[in-house]
Parts: structure tokens; sequence; C-alpha cells
């Protein structure tokens, strides 16, 4: 045991209920500034030092005097924390959403985290893809709940949401990755309707997945987020006008709910692929031929190929894993060095 001196850090007047109440009564705003938390290596002393803390000599002087009579327990020498193990990607227990479950990176992510221990409530507009990625979960003894639903109509998604909670009692993490592709054209002859429908499914779809999994996670006290970007949330892709506003709004909803519910216990990122070999892509060259429209710039894939679905699969269930428990308001690029 000892008592106070001027060497002690705030972090061992924090776990010390004492202390603490001492705290309180001398800095009764302060204490709950997250800054004050951040200064946990800081002393006292230390703290007072910093031109933007407002600590006036008297109060520290008088915080100080009461805490000559505390007692606290002798520093222990630092454990290493330690290591994650080989079970830090594993999802056992998690309560996921996925939109665009159908196929592509939904689908391949639905598969691997079922296969990590996740109960999934897998969302599509195409009945038929979304069940039969279904079956694929099962295939894995995977333990999930197919729901048809329109992204971009809010009745369908506190439907799912509503689902989602009556079948499992929570949701630990919203994959909200349903998106399409426009049309290859320029900028001038993109109709409004075509403009609509890539904002409402890829941007609207998006803020209406995370308003009502927000809420039911608000409400929880805990969650995690992930958004389907794109490439084209950091740059303009050519001739795709409508696409790139829609990924830029993704982009920005993320980094805006992230600052939000950071000290709420919610965490939000997004991933942001470049190509990947998946329906929408595969349906790109024949877009053209009908358009009769090319672009006089392609996207380069540096690294040679396509990416693989289940390559963003491995992206998004770690992000899914309490591996990533650090990581909010990232916007994460796996591109094969397109964006280089």
């Amino acid at each position: 045991m000892t008592t106070y001196n001027d060497n002690i850090k705030i972090s061992e007047l924090l776990n010390n209920e004492e202390a603490t109440a001492l705290l309180t009564k001398h800095l009764p705003e302060f204490i709950n500034e997250p800054s004050f938390k951040m200064a946990s290596h800081f002393t006292l002393d230390q703290l007072a030092a910093i031109p933007q803390v407002d600590l006036p000599e008297e109060i520290l002087s008088a915080l100080k005097a009461d805490l000559a009579n505390v007692t606290f327990e002798s520093a222990e020498a630092p454990k290493a924390r330690k290591a994650m193990n080989s079970k830090s990607d594993s999802l056992a227990g998690k309560v996921i959403t996925i939109t665009g479950a159908g196929s592509g990176i939904g689908r391949a992510s639905a598969v691997l985290m079922a296969a990590r221990g996740a109960k999934l409530v897998l969302v599509d507009y195409n009945v038929t893809t979304g069940e039969e990625t279904l079956e694929l979960v099962k295939e894995q003894d995977g333990e999930a709940i197919f729901v048809q639903a329109d992204v971009s109509k809010e009745e369908d998604v506190e439907n799912y949401i509503q689902k989602a909670v009556e079948t499992f009692g929570k949701i630990d993490v919203a994959f909200n990755n349903a998106g399409i592709i426009q049309k290859f054209q320029p900028f001038h002859e993109t109709s409004l309707n075509d403009f609509s429908r890539i904002i409402d499914v890829n941007l609207k779809g998006i803020f209406l997945g995370m308003k009502h999994a927000l809420n039911v996670m608000v409400q929880q006290g805990y969650g995690h987020v992930i958004n389907t970007a794109s490439t084209t949330a950091l740059r303009a892709e050519h001739s795709l006008a409508a696409y790139t506003a829609s990924k830029h709004g993704v982009a920005g909803l993320t980094k805006a709910a992230a600052i939000e519910y950071v000290r709420k216990g919610i965490r939000v990122n997004a991933i942001c692929p470049g190509g990947v070999a998946t329906t929408l892509t595969a349906a790109v060259p024949q877009m053209l031929q009908e358009s009769d429209y090319m672009p006089e710039e392609f996207p380069n894939m540096r690294i040679g190929r396509f990416a693989e679905p289940e390559e963003l699969a491995e992206l998004v269930a770690f992000l899914a894993s309490d591996g990533s428990s650090y990581m909010t308001g990232s916007i994460i690029v796996a591109d094969g060095g397109l964006t280089l």
C-alpha cells in the first residue's frame, strides 16, 4: 500500500474508488471528458501543465490535499498484453445481417462467416439467389434466415431488421452490401430516372440499412456497421457519374456515423473494392455492347486480374470479428493497386 504522491498516474486514480470520488468532487465536468481518460498515463501535474487544460492551481492544490489521505495498491510491473490467438477471427454467436447476400461479395461473406460461427440474416431482392445462399450456409452447418427485401424501401429494411431481432435477439454486425452498377454513359446523357435508381439502391439503401441497424445498436449499447463502398468512393470513374456520386456518399455516411456513434460502443467502417469478379462486373461487356458506347478510359488493374469475391469476404469477416476492435471510420481499400 502507498499514499498519494505526485508520481501517481491518472489511471491509478481512476482505479481507486475513493480517489475517483475526489476527482468527481473537484473536477465534476472534466472527469467525464474523453480527453481525461486519454491522459491516463499522465500525473496530475503533467496534465495541468498542458496549455489547453484549464486546471486552476487552487483546484489542483485542494484536490491533491484531499488525495493525500487516500491509500493506493502498490503498482505492479506492467504485464505484456496477450497476443491475439488463432481464434481472434471467430464469429461464434455474432448475429450479422448481410444485404446483397444472393451473389458476389455478399454470398462469399455469408458462407465464410457462417463457417466461423456467425448467425446470419441474409437479405436480397432476388429470392432465388438469396435462397441459394441460404442453402450454401446450411451446408456449412450455419444458422441463418433469408428475408427478401428492396433495400431502397424503408418498410422492407425495417422488416429485415425486425426479423433479425425477433429471430436472434440482437444485431452485432450490419453488413450493408447491396448495390447496382449503372451503364457507362456520358454525364449529360444520364437520365434522371437512371440517376435516381442508382442513388436509391446504392446510397439510400445504405442510409436506411444504417439508420435502422443503428437504432437497434444504440439500444444494445454496441454494434458494428460495415458498408460496401468502392474505389469510386475515392476517385471518379470515367462515364459512371451516378455510381461515383453514390459511392462517395457511402464513404461520407460511414465517416459521419463513425464520429457520431464512436462513444456509444458502435463502430462504422467501409470497404472499397476495385474490380471484383461478380455478376455485376460480368454484365459490363454486354452493357457496353448494347449501349454502343466506349469510355475513354478503363480502370487499370495493376495486379493483373479482378479480385475473387472470397478475397473480399476475408476482409469483411476480419472487420466483423473482434480483431478489428480499434477500427472505426476506416475506408479500407482492397483494389489490386487500382488507385495507385
